[in-house]
């Protein structure tokens, strides 16, 4: 059995910028829950919690889904686009802004200023939505899970701050 180095197997060397973008997607969930994580057991377990607030054990493993989903569209078109264009730039203002939530949340403890950044960030979504669906319809549609959470984030953020001020 020989193990092929991606010039000798076409196919794997397609997939490796796949890898680049589940690193960069996974990247910046870890980095955020940096913010997050310390957070939890002291500030964020003593705020008033709305009803629809999800247990916490649930966050992780749907956003890992989602920076997954984010990581394959953002692939597929990167693959009709490359890096230099309107549809990548508008991937990196929303993963950037993705990050920032957690930062200003979790971090900052700044929950009215995260209501005013997820709404940029929603805003942000639904533009690479948008984008990406001309491109490549299929990555578009992997971002609507993205979308419908971050619109129930921004739900969760708005009741947070009205109980919490």
């Amino acid at each position: 059995m020989s193990f092929l180095d991606s010039a000798e197997d076409p196919k794997k060397a397609q997939r490796r910028p796949l890898y680049y973008f589940l690193l960069l997607t996974l990247a910046v969930g870890a980095l955020a829950s940096l913010f997050t994580e310390p957070s939890i057991p002291a500030w964020y377990a003593g705020l008033r919690h709305p009803a629809i607030v999800p247990p916490t054990f649930l966050f992780a493993p749907v956003w890992t889904a989602l920076y997954i989903l984010m990581a394959v569209a953002a692939w597929r078109v990167w693959k009709k686009t490359g890096l230099k264009s309107l549809e990548m730039a508008a991937f990196g203002v929303q993963l950037a802004l993705n990050f920032v939530w957690s930062a200003i949340f979790f971090g900052l403890h700044r929950i009215g200023a995260a209501l005013i950044e997820i709404a940029a960030l929603d805003l942000a979504v639904l533009a690479t939505i948008l984008l990406f669906v001309r491109r490549d319809r299929l990555a578009g549609l992997l971002l609507l899970p993205y979308l419908a959470w971050t619109g129930f984030a921004t739900l969760l953020t708005q009741a947070f701050w009205q109980l919490n001020r």
